[in-house]
């Protein structure tokens, strides 16, 4: 991030326009919106920007810029749609101590003017850092449609309200009061009968929530998905935004975790396949403090938390605890793995069930019914699956599996970075080994990618890279 965004207060303060062309009244229509001293020089201004100072809502000198016309000016723009006149100019202001914006020119500004959503006193400010001003427009259009003109009374009825609110704890409590107002009541009461209705609402809502005893906490055990935070479901974007505490897993990907309120505690209790590990115990006790606390806690696992997540035992612990949970579902590493290939888990006339299936466990390399899963046109989903290869791979060769069965390892499925080995069980290691994946991966045993358009009888000697996402916590082991 090169320009950092701020909004600045120019109650009083001097901003200073050099020129009286399109540039200049471009940047006047959104100034005069403020509540700065204009001052505008313009040997020759528009009728426009003349209209404006015998009004009275700028002041205008009608010359050229001159050294020391920007003093004390908090802002300078240089907008006389002539490059060499706005370098003379943007000279002179930064020997008087102004920050300078040049119209159109990126490198010779030390400032941007973001495109802006208004909704006074609610602003919205997009900024592209000069790169896409197009995309910066066009993200303006789609807020300006999707924003609601009655922001700008709620928000200024509140602002004014905000000194009443204050009768409640800070925290949650003021945070539920005002999400209250906000989300449901004040636009409901903004319809019924305008900003009288709205005041006498925020009365009304405030006395409620004096009356409320304050909220008991809860843990929402919530999906992440396989690592795109664009395959997250609405329902956990929402839980992300109330949470007090966010306690993830290692393969939950940074851009998800971005989407957290910025003053919400995060907790990593990240596991690593015999690696780093925060034993289980020391997890639970984290969720079940925190919610007795009455923190509002987001569990957040990788991919489903029903699938391979240990919820079974962090959801005894709480119920110990006679504490309040629900379950926020998430895409599995499966569903985003066989997406990216292509392929379906079952397909009538194939197989009309898929097995999930777990690599290792507690006690090490699992077992299972490798008789059945080896019959022709089984499909299983193998988490875990990385390490345990080679075991899988012998153990199903020794109860007659079909060497030629197609193997597709999926690694960080659904991210940008995914890549797609295929093999076949014969091949599948030293295949694996060979390509050396670093990333927490699933195996999918009877599908090969539909891209990939070989004989599913036949080894296919393609490894394609692109980017995916993973699983669950446990997928940590690969």
């Amino acid at each position: 991030m090169k320009h950092f965004p701020v909004f600045l207060d120019l109650e009083g303060r001097r901003v200073v326009v050099a020129g009286g062309g399109e540039a200049a009244l471009a940047k006047l229509r959104l100034l005069l919106k403020t509540q700065a001293h204009l001052t505008v020089f313009a040997s020759d201004p528009s009728p426009e920007i003349a209209a404006w100072a015998a009004e009275g809502r700028l002041r205008l000198v009608r010359r050229r810029a001159q050294p020391g016309d920007a003093m004390c000016a908090a802002l300078f723009y240089a907008a006389n749609d002539d490059d060499a006149e706005d370098a003379r100019v943007a000279k002179l202001a930064r020997a008087d101590g102004a920050l300078v914006n040049m119209v159109d020119n990126l490198q010779g500004s030390q400032f941007i003017t973001p495109a802006i959503v208004d909704r006074d006193p609610v602003t919205v400010a997009i900024g592209t850092e000069g790169a896409a001003p197009v995309l910066a427009r066009t993200i303006k259009r789609e807020l300006e449609e999707r924003l609601p003109t009655v922001l700008g009374p709620l928000a200024r009825i509140g602002k004014g309200f905000r000194h009443m609110a204050e009768a409640l704890p800070f925290g949650r409590a003021r945070r539920d009061f005002w999400a209250d107002y906000y989300d449901r009541d004040g636009p409901r009461a903004h319809a019924k009968g305008g900003e009288a209705e709205v005041r006498e609402t925020l009365d009304r809502l405030l006395g409620e929530h004096l009356a409320r005893s304050s909220r008991p906490g809860h843990v929402a055990f919530v999906g992440a998905g396989p690592g795109d935070p664009e395959l997250l479901t609405m329902k956990a974007r929402r839980a992300l935004d109330a949470a007090d505490v966010v306690i993830y897993d290692r393969l939950v990907t940074p851009a998800i975790l971005e989407l957290a309120r910025r003053e919400a505690l995060m907790i990593d209790v990240g596991k690593e396949g015999f690696g780093r590990h925060t034993p289980q115990d020391e997890i639970n006790a984290h969720i079940v403090r925190h919610v007795a606390e009455g923190a509002q806690v987001v569990r957040l696992k990788s991919g489903d938390p029903t699938i391979y997540g240990r919820l079974d035992e962090e959801v005894e612990a709480v119920e110990a605890a006679n504490l309040s949970w629900s379950v926020v579902p998430g895409i599995t590493a499966a569903s985003a793995s066989v997406a990216s290939i292509g392929q379906s888990l079952t397909r009538r006339g194939r197989n009309a069930s898929v097995r999930f299936l777990t690599g290792h466990d507690m006690k090490g390399f699992a077992d299972h019914d490798w008789a059945q899963l080896a019959k022709p046109n089984a499909v299983a989903a193998i988490y875990m699956g990385k390490r345990a290869a080679r075991f899988i791979q012998g153990r199903l060769l020794m109860h007659g599996a079909d060497p030629a069965t197609p193997v597709t390892v999926i690694e960080k499925a659904s991210r940008p970075d995914e890549r797609v080995l295929t093999a076949s069980l014969s091949t599948l290691e030293p295949k694996l080994t060979e390509a050396g994946l670093t990333g927490p991966a699933l195996v999918l045993f009877g599908l090969a990618p539909r891209s990939s358009h070989t004989d599913v009888r036949q080894e296919s000697h393609k490894t394609p890279t692109r980017l995916s996402h993973s699983e669950t916590a446990l997928q940590e082991a690969f």
